[in-house]
């Protein structure tokens, strides 16, 4: 059910030309605060960085000659989306191949590295993925609304691929405030035919003439607006706030899991 497809081994041996070349581009590089950036990816980050890149760079990220992970000066990058470019084409010339990283990895990685020189390592403790499917499936029901690999109610969006297109921080939010993290596709609608039969959903898609939904027992349906007499969107979500309803360690187990989805 679970899908641990985290990043591959970043061996990166020779990454002089990739980051923190001292001095270099010291008074132009834009750095990131830990403000910036959810602790959520942060501690995501620390677990990919650990798992993949503790054997070549160090817990401090000074073991390849020519880089310092934790001064936070980027020879190659001085923006987010420039270290994103970097990581995701490599120097092969230097060491380094090109890693295909999908988005949630590439945020938590690349926000730990920003951070490195700011935060103690030693307190990231990202969640335990084991719990947070217990979490899953039984506190936070989710399988209620929500589906996974086949399993669980077609009402809410499934989850599948979620670790895979939604950071950790994007994932904590929606758990906290779901409102503002909904996407416009997803919103809840109601919808009065002609002849008077109500449904109730979410959308799936939309065009000028035609709208298709999901109805809260996971039916689709394709309708042409003409035939409609009342359509309504709302921007309030279905989904309830575990704000206060899950522990700090349930959420964080929570996401964590979440982010083990990567699709089939």
């Amino acid at each position: 059910m679970t899908s641990k497809a985290f990043v591959k081994p970043l061996a990166i041996r020779a990454v002089a030309g990739l980051l923190l070349s001292a001095g270099f581009l010291a008074a132009q590089a834009i750095q990131g605060h830990p403000e910036d950036y959810s602790r959520a990816d942060v501690e995501y980050g620390a677990r990919l960085y650990a798992e993949n890149c503790d054997r070549c760079h160090g817990p401090n990220g000074t073991g390849v000659s020519g880089v310092d992970f934790k001064s936070g000066k980027f020879s190659h990058a001085s923006t987010d989306r420039q270290l994103t470019a970097v990581i995701t084409t490599g120097f092969p010339e230097a060491g380094m191949p090109p890693f295909k990283l999908d988005d949630a990895d590439l945020a938590g990685l690349v926000a730990f590295l920003r951070n490195m020189n700011t935060l103690d390592r030693g307190s990231l403790k990202a969640g335990d993925t084991a719990r947070g499917q217990l979490v899953f499936e039984g506190k936070g029901a989710c399988l209620n609304c929500h589906r996974v690999n086949g399993r669980g109610s077609r009402k809410a969006p499934d989850l599948s691929d979620i670790g895979s297109v939604r950071s950790a921080g994007s994932i904590e939010r929606s758990l906290l405030e779901p409102n503002l993290q909904m996407m416009p596709i997803n919103r809840p609608v109601h919808i009065v035919t002609r002849d008077g039969k109500t449904i109730d959903g979410r959308r799936l898609n939309e065009d000028t003439y035609t709208v298709q939904i999901a109805d809260q027992e996971g039916r689709l349906w394709s309708l042409q607006k003409s035939e409609l007499r009342e359509f309504k969107v709302s921007t309030k979500s279905n989904m309830p706030s575990f704000k206060g309803e899950l522990t700090p360690a349930e959420m964080s187990d929570l996401v964590s899991y979440l982010l083990t989805l990567k699709g089939q």
